[in-house]
């Protein structure tokens, strides 16, 4: 594989938590990688995605007010984050790239994240368009087979729109082509969306689990991770807009009644313990329309719990 550079974080090379930078991924020694994705490939029709190709630098600079020290109590991890192990989290920057030459972008993103899981890290992606963890689910074709679980109002199914199929509305339509996934866990669902009916008779017929919000409010998040395989991969992502807008208001398609901070919190931890956790990204933030900054910070604390329970269950499984 080529030498992988990345580009700096942001307009003000703002790193996740002021961790340190690490551009050069033939030089990368870390536990985990913060990985930037900032383009989806474009439908064309709006102009939503150019917004959220600047969430990575919105949550990289919001996440200045999570910790006031490494050493400090988190109530959300029962203690402080790295729980007295000497682990390593660096910052990788952006995937550069031209949002008019997506294609290229999405090579890049792909060879990005083989070349951080060669190097033993976990990546964690911030997005971008709900379509950027297509290159990332291509990458992981060694954890075979590898479980996706996904968070999201809307399914995600189509197979293109607009003559674009590798859109915000198809990764998992694109998951499902890929040999080495087993399995699709999708969590959240309600409202409405781009899906029709023959986009859920697919998922069905491919095998998806749908778990609508509703069934996660009535009878809870443990329920929902009797679903996931254990002691397998899995791999987590995380649309916002499959949280509740109260949780996660900055985004494109808001719809009410969705999870709630403690349900994903309450899923991470579980599928830390339950499965080999492998990786994670969150997507489809706009900051433009943030409210105190509460969408990219919640971003960031999603980001912690993922760090903090991966460390706790020893599942460091890359």
């Amino acid at each position: 594989m080529n030498t992988i550079q990345t580009t700096q974080p942001g307009p003000d090379n703002s790193t996740f938590m002021n961790f340190p930078m690490c551009l050069d991924l033939d030089r990368l020694d870390a536990d985990f990688a913060i990985l930037g994705i900032p383009y989806g490939a474009p439908y064309g029709d709006d102009d939503i995605p150019n917004d959220q190709s600047t969430a990575p630098a919105a949550v990289r600079r919001e996440s200045k007010r999570l910790c006031l020290g490494l050493d400090h109590w988190d109530f959300d991890l029962d203690g402080p984050l790295f729980d007295g192990h000497a682990i390593r989290v660096v910052d990788c920057g952006d995937i550069p790239g031209n949002p008019a030459d997506t294609k290229q972008h999405y090579q890049m993103a792909e060879d990005a994240v083989r070349k951080i899981v060669e190097q033993d890290a976990c990546p964690i992606i911030l997005g971008g368009d709900h379509g950027v963890p297509i290159p990332v689910f291509q990458a992981l074709d060694n954890k075979d087979p590898l479980n996706i679980v996904q968070i999201d109002a809307h399914i995600d199914w189509r197979d293109e729109r607009n003559g674009v199929h590798n859109g915000y509305s198809s990764p998992m339509r694109r998951a499902s082509e890929m040999s080495h996934v087993r399995r699709i866990i999708q969590i959240g669902m309600r409202a409405q969306g781009s899906a029709r009916k023959q986009e859920v008779e697919d998922a069905l017929t491919y095998g998806a689990e749908l778990i609508n919000v509703y069934q996660v409010h009535k009878n809870g998040m443990a329920q929902v991770l009797e679903h996931i395989p254990k002691g397998e991969h899995c791999y987590l992502t995380i649309d916002a807009d499959g949280l509740d807008p109260s949780v996660m208001p900055a985004v494109a398609g808001p719809a009410p009644g969705g999870l709630l901070y403690h349900h994903v919190r309450e899923l991470i931890h579980g599928l830390s313990r339950t499965g080999k956790l492998i990786g994670m990204d969150i997507v489809e933030i706009t900051p433009s329309s943030d409210i105190n900054g509460i969408t990219s910070l919640t971003a960031g604390q999603l980001i912690l719990n993922f760090i903090g329970a991966c460390i706790r269950a020893n599942s460091l499984q890359i």
